[in-house]
């Protein structure tokens, strides 16, 4: 008997036709009893997958459920999943739902290992509200990392108290579902990464500042601050 996991997708792969299936015969072609197979369509509803139908009559898809296999680069994910966050919070119920779906089935699909491991990247580690919160910050640091204007930002601490710091920015990371600002700190004289979540208010200030042995982004990557 195959492992449920592939069960499961050999039993998508029949529905795809788009024909209402007895339950009687879906559990003879994949060689289960049909309680196995009552409990796999429990599954695939539950999933998110479209699946119309009950048992003693039928189970028909009613729409397409897969894409082709895709490679995307950071710069795509990081926009996938800004887009995600964003509908999460919009006012359209079918929307809020759609959109926690897609998110549970793409931290399900992202890498378990390598480099995703070690950066975090899970979907599922923070509150989507948290996510979103810091997408409006984004344009501004963009624009301050290409211009080297200095910023002034409020941010919550870990007792939820107010922090103001003046701040270099140097580059935005992504960590799965969260925004950190990568900086050299004025105010606390090291590198920072500060949590776009965590944003409560970005003042841009009119003074700039240039590349500076210690305070740069190669500094950092490379451990070295002298």
């Amino acid at each position: 008997m195959k492992r449920r996991k592939d069960r499961l997708l050999d039993l998508i792969s029949i529905l795809r036709d788009g024909k209402v299936h007895r339950a009687q015969d879906l559990a003879v072609r994949l060689n289960v009893s049909t309680r196995s197979l009552y409990r796999d369509m429990d599954t695939l509803v539950a999933s998110g997958v479209p699946v119309l139908g009950e048992r003693g009559v039928g189970y028909q898809m009613t729409a397409p459920v897969t894409l082709p296999p895709i490679n995307l680069t950071m710069d795509e994910l990081e926009a996938l999943h800004l887009g995600v966050a964003v509908m999460t919070e919009a006012s359209d119920p079918t929307l809020q739902i759609s959109a926690r779906s897609l998110a549970n089935k793409l931290d399900h699909a992202l890498p378990e290992d390598g480099t995703a491991t070690s950066t975090g990247w899970g979907l599922a580690v923070f509150p989507f509200a948290d996510a979103a919160a810091g997408i409006r910050f984004m344009p501004a640091i963009r624009t301050a990392i290409r211009q080297r204007k200095k910023l002034r930002i409020t941010t919550r601490n870990m007792t939820g108290g107010m922090v103001q710091s003046v701040i270099r920015p140097l580059k935005l990371e992504y960590w799965g579902r969260v925004w950190t600002c990568r900086a050299w700190c004025e105010t606390g004289k090291d590198f920072r990464g500060f949590r776009l979540d965590n944003f409560l208010e970005l003042i841009e200030m009119t003074e700039t500042f240039q590349e500076e042995q210690g305070k740069r982004m190669v500094d950092f990557t490379s451990g070295s601050t002298h």
